[in-house]
């Protein structure tokens, strides 16, 4: 019997080698701009330092877009949901903090200036025709390296 070829999707690669791969791939882009404060922003209240990596805003990006195209009417509301974290005050007990509302709106405006994201009409975002079609190409080759490296 012949093997079934299908499509490779977002959902079938890991998220850590996907994301990766899709930072770079942003970084790559001449669309995709890295702001002039992002070397000045922490990503939450809850942190008490901004990010060491340089890549991190393009690691932050496509991992915005991976939850976006996982959960199409995602907001920004539900995302500083997701990246927040508890705030250690000392010998206080831990706050939940959510994350930098900014940060996820202005990657989430760059997104959509790409075309990989539109606003959804009861609010939120998902994804376009485009930029599934983009995520999922680089989904592919992520599926492909990893197939290659076994």
């Amino acid at each position: 019997m012949a093997e079934e070829t299908r499509g490779i999707c977002v959902r079938d690669v890991p998220a850590k080698a996907f994301i990766k791969s899709y930072a770079e791939h942003l970084k790559n882009s001449d669309k995709f701009e890295l702001p002039t404060w992002a070397d000045l922003v922490k990503t939450s209240v809850a942190n008490e330092l901004a990010p060491y990596g340089e890549d991190w805003y393009y690691v932050r990006a496509a991992s915005i877009a991976r939850k976006v195209y996982l959960r199409p009417g995602v907001g920004v509301g539900q995302l500083r949901k997701w990246y927040g974290g508890n705030e250690r005050r000392g010998t206080r007990t831990e706050h939940f903090r959510r994350a930098n509302a900014g940060i996820i709106r202005s990657v989430l405006l760059q997104l959509e200036e790409m075309k990989v994201t539109e606003k959804c009409e009861g609010g939120g975002r998902r994804m376009t025709r485009v930029g599934q079609q983009d995520l999922d190409r680089i989904a592919m080759s992520v599926f492909h390296n990893q197939e290659e490296e076994d």
